[in-house]
């Protein structure tokens, strides 16, 4: 397959509609099609495995949506592709084939590899391939489970705050944490087949960084290439998987700290993959159903407590600077002590029969040295974990500053968010433009109208973390409180939203 090739499919799908007005179609025969573009930069060194963006059309006699998927780290903000792609996109096929701007929702899966430089392009080729292709369609909604690939990576700590895993600094030490967070191990599965019964496509919407593929290995889609590559060999023939990231904010893949083999990426997409397949195989698809789509955006509170964050961690780094204890060894002469002493605590410096004589004679050179020796090593563990807290203040820190920027240059205490709710049938949709946290999707599917509710961050934009309140205000400061643009009322205002607009699907 090269660089532009092109996997064509068609099928039939009970679809609603992507637009400014909450349209219905109820019971409506549809039409779908979808295609898939490499995206790869192949330029940009080796390639463990392909980047691809995904397209999936879907019509009616009144409405049409578009949902594309693309394997990329966000849309706009970060990464390769620009914060003009959205509306560039939506120009391009408004002008060439008359979709209205708010029938097209795009998702980035938030995977670290590398698209081409012409991704605006391929992902436009991408919607009109799929648009040729157009057919009959019927479809299903239903759930599966996989909690085997996830870990939540914010640690409750016993002082009340919280600390995060990330490779840029080191995890505190055990026996200050208290908890983890939540995971969500559910699978929200859109199932899309021809109307004589064969596969076309399967939609799944999963919570999870895709971050185990580290660039080391080459250009990579991670666990969601590995899960897509698993669905489509199942299904066979033509028929596309497509992955929308879900509220993956603080959910790192399993075992995410691991030193002691090479991280991959590929296991665990094949565990995601597996049971998708199950739970695809159970999922019954009808002709017509409900399709509505509903696209608002609201207004956000940018955070106004940015500098008192800032000055707090100062505070707290000069704290610790003024902590640190004079010792009289250094990491060359420290390594070995401290073996011995965890050898033989009772003799580390000798062998059990020179105390026994130095006893013997009066003498306790060897105990004084142990006591001078355990006070050094002391000192030099409490000065390694004090290091380890002011790398994550400093890493934290310049994402406080970095922000405080951004919302100085604004120039207005708010931002836009763009939401996005659609419903397929029994499949409900709602989504976001940022990393939302676990807990605010857990919320919404908790109090939302429809048991098969979904909802995907990392969509149509990018605002970087959006965590919980009470995330947002902890004190440990950790990457989803302090790389946030927004206030903690936020939170309140799009969830009150977002469940607003579901209860008119």
């Amino acid at each position: 397959m090269t660089n532009r090739s092109i996997l064509r499919a068609s099928f039939t799908v009970a679809v609603g509609l992507l637009t400014v007005l909450p349209l219905s179609a109820a019971n409506s025969p549809l039409r779908a099609g979808v295609a898939k573009v490499d995206i790869t930069d192949r330029a940009a060194g080796p390639v463990n495995d392909p980047l691809f963006t995904k397209a999936l059309v879907v019509k009616s006699d009144a409405a049409t949506v578009v949902l594309i998927t693309i394997d990329a780290v966000a849309i706009g903000e970060i990464g390769r592709i620009k914060n003009d792609f959205l509306a560039n996109v939506r120009a391009q096929l408004q002008k060439e084939l008359g979709i209205a701007p708010s029938s097209v929702v795009i998702n980035a899966s938030h995977c670290h590899g590398v698209v081409r430089a012409d991704t605006e392009q391929l992902t436009v080729q991408a919607v009109k391939e799929a648009w040729k292709w157009l057919a009959p369609v019927k479809v299903g909604a239903g759930v599966g489970s996989e909690s085997r690939i996830s870990e939540n990576r914010r640690l409750k700590m016993k002082d009340g705050s919280e600390v995060d895993m990330r490779r840029a600094y080191a995890l505190p030490r055990d026996e200050d944490v208290a908890a983890v967070g939540p995971i969500d191990p559910q699978i929200g599965l859109l199932r899309l087949d021809r109307t004589d019964g064969t596969p076309l496509a399967v939609l799944y919407n999963f919570a999870c960084h895709p971050i185990m593929n580290p660039p080391s290995t080459g250009n990579s889609a991670d666990f969601p290439g590995f899960a897509s590559r698993v669905i489509e060999e199942a299904l066979g023939g033509d028929a596309l998987a497509l992955f929308v990231q879900g509220c993956g904010g603080d959910i790192n893949p399993v075992r995410y700290k691991d030193v002691q083999r090479p991280p991959s990426a590929e296991p665990l997409g094949n565990m995601l993959g597996v049971s998708i397949v199950q739970a695809w195989k159970k999922i019954e698809t009808k002709a017509g159903g409900e399709l509505k789509i509903i696209n608002e955006t609201i207004s956000l509170p940018r955070g106004a407590d940015l500098e008192k964050r800032i000055a707090a961690i100062q505070g707290e780094q000069t704290k610790l600077l003024q902590s640190l204890k004079p010792t009289d060894i250094n990491f060359k002469t420290f390594l070995p002590l401290l073996v011995q002493h965890k050898i033989s605590p009772e003799f580390p410096s000798f062998y059990s029969q020179g105390y026994l004589h130095d006893k013997a004679v009066g003498k306790d050179e060897l105990t004084k040295l142990d006591a001078a020796n355990r006070k050094s090593l002391d000192a030099y563990l409490e000065n390694i974990h004090t290091m380890e807290r002011l790398t994550r203040l400093n890493v934290n820190l310049a994402l406080l500053k970095k922000h405080l920027a951004q919302n100085q240059a604004a120039g207005k205490p708010t931002l836009d968010a763009e939401i996005a709710a659609l419903r397929i049938g029994d499949f409900r949709l709602v989504t976001f433009p940022g990393e939302l946290t676990v807990e605010i999707g857990l919320n919404l599917k908790r109090r939302a109208p429809g048991p098969l509710t979904f909802v995907a961050g990392y969509c149509n934009g990018y605002l970087y973390y959006l965590p919980t309140a009470q995330q947002r205000a902890n004190t440990g400061y950790a990457q989803e409180d302090c790389d946030c643009l927004v206030a903690p009322e936020w939170q309140q205002r799009f969830e009150s939203k977002a469940l607003e607009i579901l209860k008119k699907l």
